[in-house]
């Protein structure tokens, strides 16, 4: 099956890179960013206005105004945008949303999935850190039910005893679930990792192993972060990703 997101193609050989940051922080940041993953092979842009995080002392995201500044770098450079959606009430600020992202914390927020199927947009629904595959299947067949199928699923890394990395990436969970459904897969190599370093050769596996796309953080400055910065690539080391990614992908 093949996916239309904001004029990008997804599935069935049509492979797409997401690129940004974990948040929106100011205008001059993600606009900055947009040009650099644009210029390094990106497809999509990502971007964060609203954070759920596991702290309420965590920066939260810029919310509306974070949203305006991620539409005004989509006007700037043509890029798609990718944002997080966190409740249903916030539905009609992403009219010009082209790929609503459903993070891991939201993937059995039934209310919402519901919601999101009687829209017609591209929804990015991420596997939830401590369920089956075949729960997030029977998510996606929450949106499905409504008359929308323009879903991409995203393996993101589940909870296990193993703490030297921020989650498991199950890369497994590729070939699994494109035994047990037609929609297009993606991977999050950042948060199924949490650790930078670790990002490159995660996102080599998932493009041998068949995914039909990736979501890569990145940020200009990641020790200066005002989320998960531990996990963000550089701009440079993003476009080296990318080209490494190509090649394996021309290799499989």
């Amino acid at each position: 099956m093949i996916v239309n997101a904001g004029g990008v193609k997804c599935g069935q050989g049509n492979f797409i890179i997401i690129g940004g940051p974990c948040s929106v922080e100011s205008e001059t940041q993600i606009a900055d960013i947009a040009e650099k993953v644009k210029a390094g092979g990106a497809d999509m842009l990502r971007g964060g206005a609203f954070k759920p995080r596991t702290s309420p002392y965590d920066f939260q995201g810029k919310k509306e105004e974070g949203m305006e500044w991620l539409l005004e770098a989509k006007k700037k450079t043509g890029l798609p945008v990718v944002t997080e959606i966190t409740g249903v009430e916030h539905l009609p600020l992403y009219d010009d949303v082209d790929v609503i992202q459903v993070g891991a914390r939201n993937m059995q927020n039934f209310e919402l999935l519901t919601e999101l199927g009687n829209t017609r947009k591209t929804i990015l629904l991420k596997r939830g850190m401590a369920n089956t595959l075949r729960e997030l299947l029977s998510s996606a067949e929450y949106i499905l039910a409504g008359g929308n199928d323009n879903i991409i699923l995203c393996e993101r890394g589940i909870r296990t005893f193993e703490t030297e990395t921020r989650n498991t990436l199950d890369l497994a969970a590729v070939p699994v679930l494109k035994h047990m459904t037609e929609l297009p897969v993606i991977v999050d190599p950042s948060h199924g990792t949490g650790h930078s370093y670790l990002v490159e050769p995660m996102a080599l596996a998932a493009a041998a192993c068949g995914a039909d796309g990736l979501m890569i953080e990145v940020h200009s400055d990641p020790a200066r972060a005002l989320s998960d910065g531990q996990q963000a690539v550089t701009p440079d080391k993003f476009t080296e990703i990318v080209a490494k990614v190509r090649r394996v992908r021309a290799a499989v």
